[in-house]
Order: C-alpha cells, then structure tokens, then sequence
C-alpha cells in the first residue's frame, strides 16, 4: 500500500541517489548562468568592441564581406549571435575545373557588427568561442555521449517525479487544522533541538524553492527526454512542434543544385513578408494568378516594412537576428526579435520561404499562439537564465549554488523528521533524576 512511509522512503532513497550527478550538474549550471560574460572573458578576440547607439550594418554587407574574405565558399548562415558579434558560416562552392567542392580552410567567420570587418574565424574542427556552454557534452551528459544523455534524462524524471513525493511529504497526516499545521511547514523553528532544527531546514527549503526546483527538473526533461516531454505536453496543452523553423540549417556540401531565389533576393523577400493576420499561411493559389516579380538585385537595408505590416498576432517586430538557406528542402528561413519572444538574446519569431520561388511557407510566433509552445520556451529560459536580466542570472547561480547539497541533505533531514513526528510517549525517556518523588519527565 502507498503509506505515508513508502513515500518517505521513495524521497530519502531517490534523493542520495541523486545527489551526486545533481551537485555536480547544479555547481556546473550555476556558472552556465554566466556563460554569455564567461565566453567574453575566454574569447576575447571573437567579439567587437561595444558601441552603444550605433546601428549594426545590414546583412547583404556581411554576406559580401564575409564571401570576398573567403572567395571559394557561399554563405548558408548568418546570424546576431551576440550583439557585439556576427557568426557567418560557409559552405563550399563548386571549382569549375573539377567540377568538385572546393576543400575550405573556414567554417565561420566572426565579423564586426558596425565595421563588418573580420574579428577572428574558426577552422574545421576547432570548437567554437562559446565552448564553455556546451551543455550537452558538460551539463546535460557528464561527458558520457549518448549514455550520459539518457541517464541525466531519467535522473530529472526521477527528480520530477520526487519533487511531489516531497510536496506530498510536507502535507499534514490528516485534514484536522490542516492550513495551521501545514503553515508550520514553511517555517523553521530555532529554538528546537537540533534533529527537529535540522529537518525543518531541508522541508521549508525545499518549500520555498519548490517551484524553481521542478522547473529545472521537468525542464530537465524537455532536453534530455524529448519524447516523454512531449508526450504528457501534448496530453495536456496544444502544441505545434515547428520542424523547419527549429532544426539548425546543415552546411551545403556543394553538390547542391543552388537556389534560383539569391541571397539579396531572399532578404529583400524576408523583409516584405506580411505576417497573416490569423497566424496561417495564405491558401496556394489556383495557378491563374501573376507570379510574384522577385527582384534580384534590390535588397531593403531596413526592417521597418516587416513592422509596419505586422498585425496583432504579432504587434512590434524588432531587429534582424538570422538568415539562413536549409539545402536539404531548399528553404529561406528568416528570424526576427519580435514582442512574442521572451529572452532577452535569442528570437524564435521566424518566417520561411522556397527558395526558388520566394513563396511563403510557413510562420512561426514562439508564444500566445500555441500553449504547449510557451511554456516549453518559458520553461528553457528559465532554465539557462535566459530572461529577466543580471537579477535573474544571479538568482539562478545561487540557487545553483545552494541546490547542490540539497539532495544530500535527504538522510539527515528525513531522520529529523522521523524523530520529529514519532509520538511523545514512544520517544526514549530522559533520565534524568526527578525533583519530587513520583514527578514524570518528558522529552520536550
């Protein structure tokens, strides 16, 4: 039977087990917390000088400036990765004697947003400058590969499932005075002794840090366990799991037949794209209508068209975060900082188009549409503190911090307690001698 007990047991048992992956994966996620400011410190040399009020170049000068520094190879992504950084990555053109992709010395080059000149590029098989945030291979693995993902995926299913076993545990036995006593719960009681001391710590911590806790746990989840994430997410929210707009664009091998839509073109197109008032792609049409006339040649150096025809479903569209081609359906898709996106870098607002013909195929709005989809973007930004500032970011590395001893805390905390709710007369008397014949004493 699922007594009480069985599930003190479940808490106590589940928690040493855990407790040294999830101290280890705590102490690494409290400095990934910093990641941004930490990979400035180590890498230097791949981000410009900041120059606050200056408005970035457009993307068609980082596109010819980046193809002119590397005349063998086309640019497949661009991309703001940080606002004092633009990433430019190549892929190879095909050498007309040959007949053959030439062999490239590059896979990025880190240019200067205002000057576009290069800050520094990265060879084939060097790691990349934010290699202190890879999180798979440090905070999400252990190092371990494919087994280390897995296991950690399992471990924030266990932790999820054990952080309402602890919830459970903090309930009062019974409903009699329940508000009162279970606001006892919340408190910790200094002047006990120090087994009752000792378990109050670990149960009103645990309280209190009870909704950040199962963030990083289910979140936990969303990384490690996808299937089982979107599983219970689907069974309870709608979601629309967006598969061209999420999946990273693969350099082209150059064998690639190219788009007939160019670069210029595409961004001019990207830029004139109104959003659907309903969030839907338009319906195709019969075949009778004109043929949209693609200017090869113009490119908007602005954004202000994308902002002027956005509508409610997406009111304020920002700056321009990334442009990319896809090879493998042969797919423009084009990012933006929009009002629906919530972290303070990253943007998801994304329109895609085919890239011979320019015509739309899909729109995504990362939150308000779908609320399976905001949630699963509010659950990672709260995990990689991807919102709300310095204030959140140190928020989340002392509760890093400060969650590392906790499962370790679980034998203590649960023999305090034990001791704590054992029935008065089953406690060990003290013997200590009485003042008064026949006088009774009782631990307190």
């Amino acid at each position: 039977m699922l007594t009480r007990h069985f599930w003190m047991m479940v808490h106590r048992y589940t928690g040493l087990a855990m407790a040294c992956f999830l101290i280890l994966v705590a102490l690494i996620g409290s400095l990934l917390a910093f990641s941004i400011e930490i990979n400035h410190r180590i890498s230097p040399r791949f981000y410009a000088r900041p120059q606050p009020g200056a408005a970035p170049l457009g993307f068609a000068t980082f596109v010819e400036r980046a193809e002119a520094l590397v005349p063998q190879g086309q640019v497949y992504w661009i991309q703001i990765a940080d606002r004092d950084q633009i990433d430019v990555r190549l892929s190879p053109c095909r050498n007309p004697a040959t007949g053959k992709p030439y062999r490239l010395a590059v896979d990025d080059l880190y240019l200067n947003p205002w000057t576009a000149q290069e800050l520094a590029r990265r060879k084939p098989g060097e790691p990349y400058p934010t290699a202190f945030v890879d999180t798979q291979g440090y905070h999400g693995e252990l190092c371990l590969g494919n087994f280390g993902f897995r296991f950690m995926g399992i471990t924030a299913l266990i932790w999820t499932i054990d952080c309402f076993s602890g919830f459970y545990l903090s309930l009062p036995a019974t409903l009699q005075r329940f508000w009162p006593r279970w606001r006892q719960a919340w408190l910790v009681k200094s002047s006990a002794s120090a087994a009752p001391v000792n378990f109050d710590l670990y149960r009103a911590g645990g309280l209190w840090r009870w909704p950040r806790l199962f963030v990083f746990a289910w979140s936990g989840v969303m990384f490690n366990l996808p299937e089982v994430y979107k599983g219970v997410s689907s069974a309870v929210f709608h979601d629309r799991w967006p598969q061209a707009d999420a999946e990273m664009p693969m350099p082209a091998t150059g064998n690639e037949r190219p788009p007939r839509l160019d670069l210029q073109a595409a961004l001019s197109n990207a830029e004139r794209y109104r959003l659907p008032e309903d969030g839907e792609m338009p319906m195709p049409g019969t075949g009778a209508e004109r043929p949209p006339r693609l200017d090869l040649h113009a490119l908007s150096t602005t954004q202000h068209l994308m902002a002027e025809q956005a509508t409610i479903h997406c009111p304020s569209v920002g700056e321009r975060t990334a442009f990319a081609y896809l090879s493998d359906n042969r797919t423009h898709f084009y990012n933006v900082k929009s009002s629906r996106d919530i972290s303070d870098s990253d943007s998801f607002t994304t329109v895609t188009f085919d890239g011979d013909t320019g015509a739309p195929r899909s729109v995504h709005i990362p939150t308000g549409e779908h609320n399976g989809d905001t949630v699963s973007l509010w659950l990672l930004y709260l995990h990689e503190a991807g919102m709300f500032g310095l204030p959140y970011h140190i928020f989340v590395c002392v509760l890093g911090s400060s969650c590392s001893p906790t499962p370790a805390c679980t034998s203590g905390g649960e023999r305090g307690r034990a001791e704590f709710l054992q029935p008065v007369n089953s406690r060990p008397r003290s013997r200590r001698p009485s003042s008064s014949p026949g006088a009774r004493h009782y631990d307190p």
